[in-house]
């Protein structure tokens, strides 16, 4: 489906592990190596890509999975067997303030890469694209952003939904009210109590979160985009070997085809693969 087929010289980067140097070269490397574990930022709340899966249990979905294959890969740079992952919950400004204070090692979760956020955190290579969209009951007038004039609409805060939702609705001269929500599942209960028009999203995540509705059917995505959401996992700041190796577990996945099943099992149920998804995982794929 998505496996990309490329020259063997690819395939090095699956076997191309860390050294001393790194170590020696990353502060976070050297910690993480000192204490055998590596503490990981993620969301609770954002299926299919990231969500708590009960207590003493390992979060699961898209991204835990690639966030996996990248901490085995630094496991192997530091010639350690395994490093024991500290699995720490966290909002979206929650889990980027844990990076940049030196908290977290890495985050993985949905959170998307802008110029801002550089200012505070480094980025791996991409690991998904998406665009924010509206979820909102069926049959309802809301076709476009244009039929949010005078509505009520739900939003994860601190996102840059919220961002760019409220750029979009500047630019197109549209009135509404924004009610920022601490979860999406609160987000989809003021929708189907009536209390809000529509509740603003990434769209892959909308869909994941339609299912979860008292009844799927009663709800329904809008089919315009309004924002562009690149997603790809933070790291400290200044650390291009710790990055190096992040970027490794992720090229190995998209070039050997563990990406495949990786989208199968938590992004299956929504549909096939986009031409841009396919793309984004050719263009990050680095050769060694």
């Amino acid at each position: 489906m998505l496996k990309i087929v490329l020259a063997a010289a690819f395939a090095a980067a699956a076997t191309c592990g860390g050294s001393a140097l790194a170590q020696g070269q990353s502060p976070t490397l050297a910690r993480i190596k000192a204490a055998k574990s590596i503490n990981v930022a993620f969301s609770p709340d954002s299926a299919p890509f990231s969500a708590a899966a009960g207590a003493g249990t390992a979060p699961q979905g898209y991204s835990i999975e690639l966030c996996k294959r990248a901490v085995a890969q630094i496991a192997r740079a530091l010639g350690e067997p395994e490093l024991q992952i500290n699995w720490i919950p966290g909002s979206v400004e929650q889990r980027l303030q844990m990076v940049a204070g030196g908290r977290a090692e890495l985050e993985c979760a949905n959170t998307t890469q802008t110029q801002t956020r550089l200012a505070q955190v480094d980025f791996s290579n991409l690991i998904f694209v998406d665009g924010g969209g509206l979820l909102v009951k069926a049959g309802a007038p809301v076709n476009r952003i244009a039929d949010l004039a005078g509505k009520r609409v739900a939003v994860l805060k601190g996102t840059t939904t919220e961002q760019r939702l409220e750029k979009a609705l500047r630019l197109r001269q549209v009135q509404a009210t924004l009610v920022p929500v601490d979860t999406a599942g609160v987000g989809l209960s003021l929708l189907e109590a009536g209390t809000v028009d529509a509740y603003a999203g990434d769209k892959v995540e909308l869909a994941a979160l339609a299912m979860q509705a008292r009844d799927p059917a009663r709800v329904a995505l809008v089919l315009e985009d309004f924002s562009f959401e690149p997603y790809a996992f933070a790291l400290p700041r200044n650390d291009s070997a710790l990055r190096l190796e992040v970027n490794r577990a992720l090229t190995q996945a998209y070039v050997g085809g563990d990406i495949d099943a990786i989208f199968e099992q938590w992004l299956g149920k929504l549909g096939r693969p986009t031409g841009l998804l396919a793309m984004m995982y050719l263009l990050n794929a680095i050769p060694e």
